[in-house]
């Protein structure tokens, strides 16, 4: 009886350690299935990433004309595939071999991009403690990851200074000390520490580029250098991006969201 027991009891304990591994795991695939495009399938009348690409051009001229963009903006690479089957980033006149970059194969329909052509990207600044309160005065200050909870951000000092502000619909991203926590800016005009930058998409759906970073945490985290860690404006922007058409991206969105549900 009490070898039964004890066996049971190893039972029970293996069982715990596999629910435990699929806990962390399975949100994982999930991920990676949904940016590799293999969540749902494809449909032809979306149309493609390259049709989504010149309404971000589009977008981007727009921004420039009305004086809210830089012209450099406009400066974007070009990532294609070659006869030769090999992956090749056009710059200017340069071409360069990129086939060691891209991490795997995307459908037809999709292209990839670096980042930095469908987002752009604020990051934060400190403010000294005499610039700050908890008093409720001014707008939310946004200093790092204890701000962020359960997906949502949690406010404890204002300012009546701000420097470089987030707009609501930003997303938020910590990028130094704690890395990788996320959040939607659903409150409005906020100032983010030196901890924290603010995404904004050009046509592209937010949520697809969260749920983007999130299946490469990893390689935000093994990039993060120096003492403290860290992710650079140049790590985040040059990462490269597979871009659905943005009807597909909706419906990644929502199959993982789906799945998601049925996880807890």
């Amino acid at each position: 009886m009490e070898h039964l027991k004890m066996r049971l009891s190893q039972l029970l304990e293996k069982k715990i350690e596999l629910d435990n591994y699929l806990a962390k795991q399975l949100p994982k695939s999930i991920l990676q299935e949904a940016i590799q495009g293999k969540l749902v399938p494809q449909i032809a009348e979306e149309g493609t990433a390259q049709e989504l690409l010149d309404q971000i051009k589009a977008e981007k001229q727009k921004r420039v004309k009305d004086g809210k963009l830089k012209k450099s903006a406009l400066n974007g690479s070009v990532i294609f595939r070659g006869a030769d089957n090999k992956y090749y980033e056009q710059i200017g006149k340069k071409c360069l071999d990129i086939t060691e970059e891209i991490p795997f194969e995307i459908p037809n329909s999709w292209q990839w991009i670096r980042l930095e052509q469908g987002i752009s990207l604020l990051s934060g600044r400190d403010l000294e403690p005499s610039h700050y309160n908890d008093l409720y005065h001014g707008i939310p200050y946004i200093t790092g990851a204890s701000n962020f909870v359960a997906s949502g951000l949690v406010i404890n000092r204002w300012t009546d200074t701000p420097v470089t502000i987030a707009n609501k619909g930003n997303l938020l991203l910590t990028c130094k000390g704690t890395i990788g926590s996320m959040a939607f800016n659903n409150i409005g005009q906020v100032h983010i520490a030196r901890q924290v930058m603010a995404i904004e998409s050009y046509c592209i759906n937010l949520k697809y580029i969260k749920y983007f970073l999130q299946s490469n945490l990893g390689f935000l985290v093994k990039k993060a250098n120096s003492m403290i860690p860290g992710i650079s404006r140049n790590t985040l922007l040059s990462m490269v991006f597979p871009l659905p058409p943005l009807n597909e991206q909706q419906r990644i969105i929502a199959q993982i969201e789906k799945l998601f549900e049925h996880l807890h």
